[in-house]
């Protein structure tokens, strides 16, 4: 495992007045923060050499006090469906993926997001749950992946990004601060400017952060991977139910939407003869109906050794028709990016 060490502090772990003290302690003008925090934020400049309106002896001087860890690219997929799958290594050497998945009649790009190197949460249909979590991303490591499938998108399709969905590797809410400060960064006007409503926080159901994201008001979109309308077969999939209910997790997400006024997004995923019967779509109506709400039902994507099938089309889009005809917003996403591990659930870093 290659890594880059290095005992010199981070330089995009500083925020702007943090690094205007340290640039001023340098003999530097206060705007030369400025112009370095554009190279690191807007321009996603790799190293203090591209800085090029700044002073050779500058760049030699930042060099010299901070690293710059950037991610780099290990490996690229791409599917037959034009989805692409990238592996990118980080500065210790771990490795975490991130997908492109293009939407090119509705003119829609979206980069889907690790927030963690591995998992925590052990849901049983999910390869990247099969993986320990060795650590929390940092927010440059996860706005470094949004800048590079973005750059990704311009080559490959000559159109930038519209949206970025955190869900790729890793629970985003247990990696909080983290993720909340890369949608800042992500967001705001000093960095890639991107509307908040274009983004996107998916959560396997955190009741205590749920509660916590909506406080911080970043205003991006909340989708719950419920998967499970009912206790017991929540709890047979998603560990993370045995400390997180539906009663409290549902209470979390009518105080996301009272703080928010934000549609709940319900991710499920229908397995057969196990949550794809019209009772179980009568339990998640019951749940979708005590906020504004909209359902993506999504086909399982198998992954080795697990117990789970696919629901048929029949039952899948009786499910959905029962929703619908309860004014229930309903769409059934069709898996992208099988052919190479990328689609929903399969994130394990396979060679």
């Amino acid at each position: 495992m290659s890594t880059i060490s290095t005992d010199l502090p981070d330089i995009r772990a500083l925020s702007l007045e943090e690094l205007t003290s340290a640039l001023v302690l340098l003999g530097e003008k206060p705007f030369r923060a400025r112009q370095v925090y554009e190279w690191l934020w807007k321009k996603g400049a790799r190293s203090f050499e591209q800085m090029t309106n700044l002073s050779v002896s500058l760049r030699q001087q930042l060099a010299a006090q901070f690293s710059l860890l950037v991610i780099t690219e290990d490996k690229v997929q791409r599917s037959s469906d034009g989805t692409i799958k990238s592996r990118f290594r980080l500065h210790d050497g771990h490795l975490i993926e991130s997908v492109l998945i293009p939407v090119v009649a509705d003119d829609r790009f979206t980069a889907c997001v690790s927030s963690q190197v591995g998992c925590s949460l052990t849901c049983t249909f999910c390869a990247t749950g099969r993986m320990k979590r060795l650590r929390n991303l940092t927010a440059a490591e996860i706005y470094d992946q949004v800048f590079l499938v973005n750059e990704q998108c311009l080559e490959a399709f000559g159109k930038p990004l519209t949206n970025i969905v955190y869900m790729g590797m890793g629970e985003p809410l247990l990696a909080f601060r983290e993720v909340v400060d890369s949608i800042d960064r992500i967001t705001s006007h000093t960095g890639l400017d991107m509307a908040p409503r274009r983004l996107t926080v998916s959560t396997a159901g955190i009741a205590k952060m749920i509660r916590k994201l909506a406080d911080e008001d970043t205003k991006v979109n909340l989708a719950v991977s419920l998967h499970a309308a009912d206790d017991a077969k929540r709890n047979e999939i998603m560990p993370i139910n045995e400390s997180n209910n539906l009663e409290a997790l549902v209470d979390s997400l009518d105080y996301f939407y009272a703080k928010t006024k934000k549609r709940i997004g319900y991710e499920y995923i229908a397995f057969q003869d196990f949550n794809d019967s019209l009772e179980d779509a009568e339990k998640l109506y019951q749940i979708c109906r005590r906020v504004p709400s909209m359902v993506n039902i999504i086909e399982y994507n198998p992954i080795d050794n697990a117990p789970f099938r696919k629901a048929t089309e029949h039952r899948i889009d009786d499910f959905a028709t029962y929703l619908r005809d309860r004014g229930i917003m309903v769409t059934v996403r069709r898996s992208r990016g099988k052919d190479i591990d990328a689609a929903c659930g399969q994130l394990a870093n396979k060679d």
